[in-house]
């Protein structure tokens, strides 16, 4: 009835996973790594077909495919199942109705007792309130035929599971929550993780193409930072270039205007004028480029600000949110903007 498709890059947490399914379930592990490494050491119960590097939205259609059961239950390979899920996952799909295609498990994300929870940490508990996510996500293997699968496009791990979601929804059918329950651990990816995340807005403008505007409001979803993160950047630059064009030399309006022809000077007052408006612009710049300098820096504090107030406030949190909080914004409309060029109508 029930085939376990887990996508890997060979991550270690895989075989923590595998055992937290057990042997009674089929697994199929789906190898996305890039290069041809020896072969993954697992269990010999697991079957393991290769995807090619090609990202998880191709690494799950691969195992889909290959599987032969009504259902097919995606996992990440970095969660562990409860003690149980094989049966729970079996409760959850037996009764289900013909028009529901797909059930999600319950996730829960352990967070450190005693302290504040990271920004990291916090961005991963995330998951336990978000749909449809496939750290455990069930579906009909039909409804996969029929809408085509995972779209492929999403090159990574961000969005995808979003797009099939809605498209399933679409075609009529409903998605409903299960009783199992995953446990996601938060893992450590780096001090530039939050500033490479920014990929996904890539993937978003993806996403507005396929499913329009309105798409972060049908998945339960907030409207994000990207306008804040726009309009940062646009005052950092607008600084910048004023503050170049103040340093710029300017012609000198020193010099004769022009010489009549008995030697007599040639006034002209309304250039004097100009001259001085020119002159009184020139010296504004440095003016509005702090003014903008002042603008960039207020939304950089309130941005690092809001990561860092509900954190642990350590020394290296604090430095942390204060080095990406600068690199965000721009990160983020430089992403937005290649893929809305990429996926541009």
């Amino acid at each position: 009835m029930i085939t376990v498709v887990i996508p890997t890059v060979g991550r270690a947490t895989l075989r923590r996973t595998l055992a937290a399914v057990g042997r009674a379930t089929p697994v199929i592990v789906v190898d996305d790594r890039r290069a041809r490494s020896a072969a993954l050491e697992l269990p010999d119960h697991v079957r393991v077909v290769r995807s090619g590097g090609r990202g998880p939205a191709a690494a799950r259609n691969a195992g889909w495919r290959a599987a032969g059961t009504p259902w097919v239950v995606f996992l990440d390979d970095d969660v562990i199942p409860r003690p149980g899920w094989a049966e729970a996952v079996w409760k959850d799909l037996v009764d289900l109705p013909e028009d529901v295609a797909a059930s999600q498990g319950r996730i829960e994300v352990p967070l450190p007792a005693g302290r504040r929870p990271t920004d990291a940490e916090r961005n991963t508990a995330g998951l336990s309130e978000a749909l449809w996510v496939t750290a455990d996500m069930a579906y009909r293997r039909s409804v996969l035929e029929q809408t085509g699968g995972f779209d492929e496009r999403f090159p990574r791990a961000y969005r995808e599971d979003a797009d099939i979601a809605l498209r399933v929804a679409r075609a009529g059918h409903r998605l409903v929550m299960g009783e199992r329950v995953t446990t996601h651990p938060v893992r450590e990816d780096g001090f530039w993780a939050s500033v490479r995340f920014q990929r996904g807005n890539a993937d978003d403008a993806l996403m507005r193409r396929l499913h329009g505007p309105r798409w972060r409001q049908a998945i339960g979803g907030s409207g994000g930072r990207l306008r804040r993160h726009a309009a940062t950047t646009a005052a950092a630059l607008t600084a910048a270039a004023l503050g170049l064009a103040a340093t710029l030399p300017r012609r000198s309006g020193s010099g004769l205007a022009g010489v009549r022809p008995h030697g007599q000077p040639h006034r002209r007052p309304h250039r004097r004028a100009g001259r001085r408006r020119a002159t009184g612009g020139w010296r504004a710049l440095p003016v509005l480029a702090a003014v903008a300098g002042a603008l960039w820096a207020a939304m950089t504090a309130e941005f690092a600000w809001r990561r860092i107030a509900p954190g642990p406030r350590t020394p290296r949190e604090v430095w942390r949110m204060a080095v990406t909080s600068v690199l965000i914004p721009p990160v983020a409309c430089v992403h937005r903007l290649r893929g809305e060029w990429r996926w541009r109508r």
